[in-house]
């Protein structure tokens, strides 16, 4: 699941912005898994968190 940043960086602004807005909504509902007990793997939050953190980088970062 993890993407390298040389992925993100090949891609084009609307796939970066779909992108991020398909891990928002994962992290959306890992978090009420975690609230409802039904989350096994609490590792997959922090690995979703750091994409996303990963991909905002990415997205602020000035054109080269």
């Amino acid at each position: 699941m993890k993407a390298k940043t040389k992925e993100y960086r090949a891609m084009n602004a609307e796939a970066r912005g779909k992108e991020l807005a398909d891990m928002l909504r994962e992290q959306f509902n890992l978090r009420m898994q975690k609230a409802t007990a039904q989350l096994a793997n609490t590792a997959n939050l922090k690995k979703v968190r750091r994409n996303i953190a990963r991909l905002r980088t990415v997205m602020n970062q000035k054109p080269e």
